[in-house]
């Protein structure tokens, strides 16, 4: 729903015939947002005050009366119905930066339906339109409108209409040509409660914890701290931080999202090179653990192509567009060694004869 952006839930009301392009279209980011008037829809305002609520009465209890096997499963479920948006509806369908044979489809499919934030195939057209036209009247959740707008707000009230209006030309075909992802869809107001919260409630009653606690734990308290953390894809990481790679968009390098959305944080990377399967220029796997799945699962042979930026590629771009706070801009001469200079793989220019 982010995450970087993501889907609204299937029980939010929206205009669903939008749809989205794979290619990213440099596309005028506005200074500021003009004041629109918000159409609000109160009945998704009730739905997400009800579900907070539940929420933050879920996290009580686990911190104070859930069983620790509990607590252990509710944090798998987290990482498991994140990697079905970050590893499967962002990285393999929405930008299509690595390939999956089947059994790897079918895994993502499960964990995405688990998060639920709508089928892959509305999530990925929601994010596709988010890249081809960021931060304008056509983007879901503009940021230009606000950090409450781009994280949730844009779920409270009704779409812009140049949503619908430059939806309608965007070609989605790649997915719907696929029998998993077009099963999901087909089927997805039944799966979803299966796996988001039946199973979730059910399973650790079979070790004793209570219908109740299991319920606003595993359920309520982990579905919503989901939303929320993929939602900070769409509003933290458009507002604070750095613009290496490119200071004339909005999205930033922010590592406190990546810490808890898996690598999703650094988003001004991300969207100069939005087929890196990595989301980053990072190789390391401490704030990027969808990188560390996609990886693991290619080791296995379920994950293949996987599409990357040549460092002299990013380089270029850093030196043409980026703000400055790159390390290829921070070499200093008075600190570093001659021979360190000499052995590094990026040098500042302007710092070496």
């Amino acid at each position: 729903m982010p995450p970087q952006g993501q889907s609204p839930p299937s029980w939010v009301l929206e205009e669903s015939d939008a749809a989205t392009d794979d290619k990213d279209v440099a596309v005028p980011v506005p200074p500021s947002a003009e004041k629109r008037k918000l159409d609000i829809v109160w009945r998704n305002v009730i739905l997400f005050l009800l579900l907070h609520t539940g929420a933050v009465y879920g996290g009580y209890l686990f911190f104070t009366k859930a069983m620790w096997a509990t607590k252990f499963f509710a944090i798998f479920l987290y990482l498991c119905s994140g990697l079905g948006i970050t590893a499967g509806a962002h990285r393999l369908w929405a930008h299509k930066s690595y390939k999956a044979r089947l059994p790897l489809r079918i895994l993502l499919t499960l964990f995405n339906t688990m998060a639920f934030q709508d089928s892959v195939l509305d999530w990925a057209r929601d994010h596709r339109m988010h890249h081809k036209y960021s931060e304008t009247d056509a983007d879901p959740h503009n940021a230009t409108r606000g950090f409450f707008f781009s994280h949730v707000g844009w779920l409270l009230v009704r779409k812009h209409p140049q949503i619908k209006a430059k939806g309608h030309t965007i070609d989605m075909s790649d997915l719907c040509s696929d029998p998993v992802l077009r099963f999901q869809k087909k089927y997805y107001l039944t799966l979803m409660p299966i796996f988001c919260f039946i199973l979730p409630t059910y399973i650790p009653t079979l070790w004793g914890e209570s219908l109740w606690n299991a319920y606003f734990v595993a359920a309520i308290f982990r579905y919503c701290y989901v939303l929320n953390v993929t939602w900070l894809v769409n509003s933290a990481a458009h507002k604070w931080g750095d613009r290496p790679y490119d200071k004339n968009i909005n999205p930033v390098e922010t590592k406190p999202v990546s810490l808890v959305v898996f690598g999703e944080g650094f988003h001004n990377y991300h969207h100069v090179f939005p087929w890196d399967y990595k989301t980053a220029e990072l190789g390391g796997y401490s704030l990027n653990i969808t990188k560390l799945f996609i990886d693991t699962m290619a080791k296995i042979g379920w994950a293949y192509d996987l599409k990357s930026v040549s460092p002299d590629i990013v380089e270029k771009r850093v030196k043409r567009t980026g703000d400055g706070s790159h390390e290829v801009w921070g070499w200093d001469d008075k600190d570093v060694p001659p021979e360190q200079k000499a052995a590094a793989t990026i040098i500042n220019p302007e710092k070496t004869e």
